[in-house]
């Protein structure tokens, strides 16, 4: 026997499941641009409920407190700097070739969020680092040290501190967009986040990097 009342019901759970997907990615991507304007001290529920169109009280429906939105962002932006480090998959690369996708993806993923940085200066700045150390990026950090103790293993990258040499890696992908509104009145007709010039200062750090890592550089091959 035919229950339509039942059939008819499970499309609108999904899509109240949709909606309500649809409204807490809403709620990040307004929480995430007030965090990075005014870290978690400066930030207001109110502005964020101005940006989504959503009550305050909604905002607290899918998150108890402030702290708890915060927090969220933070993971969220850690789950996808991770999908696209992909570390599982770096894992099965030669050393060399990991390292040069692993600046390319931390690049484009600068390039995508530039405005990420600044959740990070605030982050470190009013908090030491307590939030951003729950978010688990540093899943893509060890990654890299990994892939660096690698390739001194197999005689491929010269003896140097896996740690502190990822510190710097680090540096040299991040810099770019964190300093870009300083950097841009030094040549403003270069456009620094054109796509042109993107891919060119990923070219350059890959090049940069693995000028220095790499044991015989005039040997490396090209990804």
């Amino acid at each position: 026997m035919n229950h339509p009342a039942k059939e008819k019901s499970l499309p609108n759970k999904k899509r109240k499941l949709r909606d309500r997907e649809a409204t807490k990615a809403e709620i990040l991507d307004a929480a995430e641009e007030e965090f990075a304007k005014s870290g978690l001290a400066g930030a207001r529920i109110d502005a964020i409920a101005d940006r989504t169109g959503v009550t305050k009280a909604m905002i607290y429906y899918y998150f108890n407190s402030k702290e708890s939105l915060y927090q969220e962002v933070f993971q969220r932006l850690a789950r996808e700097l991770n999908q696209m480090i992909n570390p599982s998959q770096l894992d099965k690369l030669p050393a060399e070739v990991a390292l040069k996708m692993l600046v390319r993806s931390a690049i484009a993923y600068e390039a995508s969020h530039p405005h990420r940085g600044r959740l990070w200066f605030h982050e470190a700045i009013q908090n030491q680092g307590k939030y951003g150390k729950l978010s688990g990026w540093q899943k893509s950090f060890v990654c890299l040290v990994n892939i660096l103790e690698r390739g001194i293993a197999e005689g491929n990258f010269r003896q140097l501190d896996p740690f502190l040499t990822a510190i710097n890696i680090l540096g040299i992908c991040v810099f770019y967009f964190d300093a870009q509104k300083n950097l841009n009145y030094l040549k403003p007709e270069r456009q620094l986040l054109s796509q042109e010039m993107i891919e060119k200062q990923t070219q350059e750090a890959i090049n940069l990097v693995l000028g220095g890592v790499l044991l015989h550089p005039e040997k490396s091959c090209r990804v």
